[in-house]
């Protein structure tokens, strides 16, 4: 076994390769893991990055810590990755390598820990495209058995790993956190939510009743039951507006589909993509937050939901209960009915009730306890079980 501890700094490599432009779900976890590992006086960090991404890294790391030999094309990067990436994580000096979407190098002589997000390539390969399953459920049963170490950042997510998978790997869950500085329930300053939303759409604006939803359109969110809800519980709440803030992804024709036979195309507000410092304003502003999802590997928007003391409605039964608990009003996932119900008791009034004071404070309780910090601890946890393991296996 190769590989740098000096005292008690473990030197870590991180694959940051599969971050995009413009990180949602699992970009923001990488995002902040980097961040958190690069100012720990107990990791020497090495960052492994596409070469055309390079200058988001740098500052990061030390000079000589970032091998940004990756390429910017994703099926030439998973290639590297198998075939390039364990022989420079090597001669890094690196004790332990951490792929934290789904992959690990080939023969990689260093222990591996392994993210897996969620295991839908095994629970509804329907949601993703083909060539997406096949390479994610070989990674995903590759990983299980070969890692030293997997990370699953939900107990609903570390369940299903063993329920498809032959797990030979330690199994570490590390539930994601919320940015606190961001995610508040105060504006900045006065006025600075309603210019943001001014500039997002003129249709939103104080005195609108909103229901918002924040996430890439894709299947798993079932935005079609939510467009669906909301066309049901319109005509009684005739100003309020259904906000869909995220760029489309694979398999969004049904959004499109259910937002044109609504007949509220004014009352439907499509923001596309939204960026980072609009989010919390759209959230803080909001009568309700939205997250009707059937299936998450943990939720991160309901949790920055309840960061900016929104009320919260998501679906039982799935990682975001898991997170939210009783902080949330919990509907079963898909069912139309169950979700008008429960719009039309947030937009007439029944966010200022006893019951939905008490769901707020549970909420700023909850992210109390999910900082990016505590996430960050648990992986390093990770790292030197990791890097144990492969010390008693020499």
């Amino acid at each position: 076994m190769t590989g740098d501890v000096t005292g008690d700094v473990l030197r870590v490599a991180l694959d940051v390769s599969a971050v995009p432009e413009r990180p949602v779900g699992a970009g923001h976890y990488i995002l902040q893991l980097a961040g958190g590992l690069a100012v720990r006086p107990d990791i020497d960090l090495v960052l492994c990055s596409r070469s055309g991404d390079r200058a988001r890294w740098a500052p990061l790391v030390a000079p000589g810590n970032l091998l940004g030999g990756a390429p910017d094309a994703r099926p030439l990067r998973l290639v590297w990755e198998q075939l390039r990436l364990g022989p420079l994580v090597a001669a890094s000096g690196a004790a332990v390598h951490h792929g934290p979407h789904y992959t690990m190098p080939r023969r990689c002589p260093v222990p591996s820990v392994v993210t897996v997000h969620d295991l839908s390539f095994f629970d509804e390969p329907r949601w993703h495209e083909r060539s997406k399953v096949l390479l994610f459920r070989r990674a995903i049963a590759r990983a299980a058995r070969e890692a030293a170490v997997v990370v699953c950042p939900s107990q609903v997510t570390a369940d299903a790993l063993h329920r498809w998978c032959r797990v030979a790997a330690q199994v570490v869950v590390a539930p994601h956190g919320v940015d606190a500085v961001r995610f508040r329930p105060d504006e900045p300053r006065p006025g600075a939510d309603a210019a943001r939303l001014a500039a997002l759409d003129a249709r939103m604006t104080a005195d609108r009743p909103m229901v918002v939803f924040v996430g890439t359109l894709e299947p798993r969110k079932d935005v079609p039951t939510l467009v669906r809800a909301f066309t049901s519980v319109a005509s009684s709440h005739p100003e309020a507006l259904l906000i869909l803030a995220g760029g489309a992804g694979w398999g969004a024709d049904d959004v499109e589909t259910a937002v044109e036979t609504s007949g509220l195309g004014r009352r439907i507000v499509r923001t596309g993509y939204v960026g980072d410092d609009d989010i919390p304003a759209l959230l803080r502003s909001a009568t309700a937050v939205v997250y009707p999802s059937l299936y998450e590997g943990f939720g991160l928007p309901a949790l920055e939901a309840l960061a900016c003391g929104a009320p919260l409605v998501t679906t039982r039964g799935t990682a975001m209960e898991e997170v939210a608990g009783a902080s949330a009003v919990l509907v079963t996932p898909g069912d139309v009915d169950e979700l008008a119900g429960a719009l039309d008791a947030v937009l007439r009034g029944a966010g200022d009730d006893r019951a939905a004071s008490e769901r707020r404070a549970l909420g700023f309780g909850i992210v109390e306890r999910h900082t990016w910090e505590r996430s960050t601890d648990l992986h390093v946890s990770a790292y030197r079980l990791a890097y144990s393991g492969g010390l008693e296996s020499r």
